[in-house]
C-alpha cells in the first residue's frame, strides 16, 4: 500500500488523512490540506483505497468498496503510522465517515478524529443519517463543514441533539468542499487554510490527552 507522506520539520502528530468517495488522494483538496497541515506542524499520510487504485489503474471510474473492505485497508495504512508521533485519524468526506467508524473498533492509539465534510446523510434524504456510531467513539472527534453542505447543512444539522456530539466548525457559505460561492465574499483558499489551522490547533490541543 502506497503511503504519500508529508513531513516537515519537528512534527507535533501525525494525521492519517483519507479520501472521499469520488476523488483520489492527488485530489486538489487533500493536495493542498495535506501541505497546509505540514506548514501546521503535522506530519500528513494519504493513502488511496482499494478500490481507488484500481480505478486509476484502469482509468475507469469505480464505486467505493463496502465498509468492512474499507475499514480494512484503513487499519493496514495505522499499522504503518509513525509510533513516535500521536496518532490522529481523519479523511473527507466518505473517509471522514470511515475515519470515526475505525476509532470505534481500532485498537490503535488513536487520539482525535476530524472529518471534513462529514457524510451526516445522501444528498437530498435527510432522513438516512449516518451518525449512530458517534457515541460509541472514544476519542474527541472535530468536524469541519461548509454552511450550506447537501449532505448536512448547519440549518439541518444544529438543531440536532447527539448522545456524544462532535464538534462541529461551520465555514461560512461553504459546499461539501468548504467552498463558498464568489458573491458570499468569502474565497475557497482562505476556507482551505482555516480549515487546516483548525485541525492542526484540534491535534495540538489533544496530542497529549
Amino acid at each position: 500500500m502506497t503511503i504519500q507522506w508529508f513531513k516537515g520539520e519537528k512534527p507535533v502528530a501525525q494525521f492519517i488523512f483519507a479520501h472521499g468517495a469520488g476523488a483520489g488522494s492527488d485530489s486538489d483538496f487533500m493536495q493542498t490540506m495535506a501541505q497546509h497541515l505540514c506548514e501546521q506542524g503535522i506530519q500528513v499520510a494519504l493513502f488511496d483505497f482499494d478500490y481507488m487504485q484500481q480505478a486509476k489503474a484502469l482509468n475507469k471510474r469505480r464505486p467505493p468498496d463496502r465498509a468492512p473492505k474499507l475499514l480494512d485497508c484503513f487499519a493496514n495504512i495505522l499499522e504503518q503510522s509513525d509510533d513516535k508521533l500521536p496518532l490522529f485519524i481523519g479523511g473527507k468526506s466518505m473517509g471522514g465517515r470511515m475515519a470515526s467508524m475505525l476509532a470505534t473498533q481500532s485498537a490503535a492509539p488513536i487520539k482525535g478524529v476530524i472529518a471534513m465534510g462529514y457524510p451526516f446523510h445522501p444528498p437530498g434524504k435527510p432522513d438516512k443519517l449516518r451518525t449512530d456510531h458517534f457515541s460509541e467513539i472514544p476519542c474527541p472527534f472535530l468536524i469541519l463543514q461548509g454552511e450550506r453542505d447537501t449532505f448536512g447543512n448547519q440549518a439541518e444539522i444544529t438543531p440536532m441533539q447527539f448522545d456524544k456530539a462532535p464538534s462541529i466548525i461551520w465555514f461560512a457559505d461553504g459546499d461539501h468542499s468548504l467552498k463558498p460561492r464568489k458573491k458570499s465574499g468569502f474565497s475557497e483558499q482562505q476556507h482551505l487554510l482555516d480549515a487546516a489551522k483548525c485541525a492542526a490547533q484540534f491535534m495540538q490541543e489533544h496530542c497529549h490527552d
